[in-house]
């Protein structure tokens, strides 16, 4: 392999696109953390699904950062008074609260508090009796703090049976509970191909790392669990089920702190967070290379053939077969890894879990 293929592998982050984005005018405003063409992609998406102007897009992509911050430093800091948090329309962050004490705090932050009928116990007393139904394949449990509810998505593969008891206990659980009914089913999103190949599988590169001056690729954990040897390197770590991160050494001296837009130009990576609800996404993937979305839910377990994996997010995002182990991302902050797909949403593993868990860190 030539140092130039070698560049566009490791450069490689995946997740995915319906083909490439165009970047629209927006991208030409200088939004801090984003490259010209994730700008574009980013505010194409914004406008197309709001129908808002380039401006407001462009205000959202900038305070978002900031907005998720607080809001995670907010709910950290109530504790048992707080029911979640999330980003609103115009990026700006919500924390849900069950106290009139715990609004004023949050008011006094600067933030907007949202007084809700359910504490965050409450919330995952009502998912951990939803959790307890066995054999739940292409099924997916999670938390919707805009409605302060827990959300049951079961997809047409799901069994009968199966489906029919978590309804029933859904139905008794009442308005805590929402389910949504999806077609299709819930896939990790590994394929046969090319990227990072290796078995006879394909996966997408996902970020850059380093640990006592080696270079590693953080990628998908069911990507590094089926196959040993990859054309990068080989594979040094799996968790999968539960978890899906693994950790990929990478033996070809090419190991940049950016991820590939797919038309020769790059995103840089410079830190990592958790995802919010309600924050503009973008992923880069082998399949559907680059497309943007939002962040409909986080801590999502999601039941695949394989078995669960918990603590996933949610996005909107476009993913497809090859795109597993790709980058999630919003402007120059890592977010996750893909996972998989399923329902018309795609799914990824925290990346800061990932990073911890190898002890690595971004390049």
């Amino acid at each position: 392999m030539n140092r130039t293929s070698r560049t566009a592998i490791t450069m490689a982050a995946g997740a995915l696109a319906l083909g490439l984005l165009v970047p629209s005018t927006a991208s030409a405003r200088s939004i801090e953390g984003y490259s010209a063409d994730v700008a574009g992609a980013a505010v194409e998406a914004l406008t197309a699904e709001r129908g808002i102007t380039d401006a407001a897009a462009s205000e959202i992509l900038r305070v978002q950062e900031a907005s998720a911050a607080k809001a995670t430093k907010l709910a950290d800091a109530l504790g048992a008074e707080q029911a979640g948090s999330y980003l609103d329309a115009d990026g700006l962050p919500v924390v849900n609260v069950v106290t009139e004490a715990a609004a004023d705090k949050v008011a006094d932050a600067g933030a907007t508090a949202k007084l809700v009928s359910r504490s965050a116990d409450q919330l995952e007393a009502a998912r951990a009796q939803l959790a307890a139904v066995q054999g739940a394949t292409h099924t997916s449990i999670g938390l919707d703090p805009v409605a302060n509810q827990v959300v049951l998505t079961i997809a047409d593969e799901a069994d009968d049976a199966v489906a029919a008891r978590l309804t029933a206990t859904a139905a008794r659980l009442g308005d805590a509970v929402r389910v949504d009914n999806v077609t299709g089913g819930m896939h990790k999103a590994i394929y046969n191909g090319e990227a990072i190949t290796g078995g006879g599988s394909r996966c997408s590169a996902g970020f850059n790392t380093n640990r006592d001056g080696q270079d590693y690729i953080v990628d998908a954990g069911h990507c590094t669990a089926a196959v040993a040897e990859w054309n990068v390197g080989p594979s040094e770590g799996a968790s999968f089920p539960g978890d899906d991160y693994g950790l990929i050494r990478n033996d070809t001296g090419s190991a940049p702190g950016e991820v590939t837009l797919w038309d020769g130009s790059t995103q840089p990576i410079s830190s990592a967070a958790d995802a919010t609800v309600g924050q503009q996404i973008c992923k880069s993937g082998s399949t559907t290379q680059l497309t943007c979305g939002v962040v409909q839910a986080v801590g999502v377990t999601v039941n695949y053939a394989e078995g669960a994996v918990h603590e996933l997010v949610q996005t909107s995002a476009a993913v497809n077969s090859g795109d597993s182990g790709g980058c999630l991302f919003a402007g120059s902050v890592g977010l996750g890894i893909t996972s998989g797909m399923g329902g018309g949403s795609s799914y990824f593993q925290p990346v800061v879990e990932a990073l911890d868990a190898y002890g690595v860190s971004l390049n």
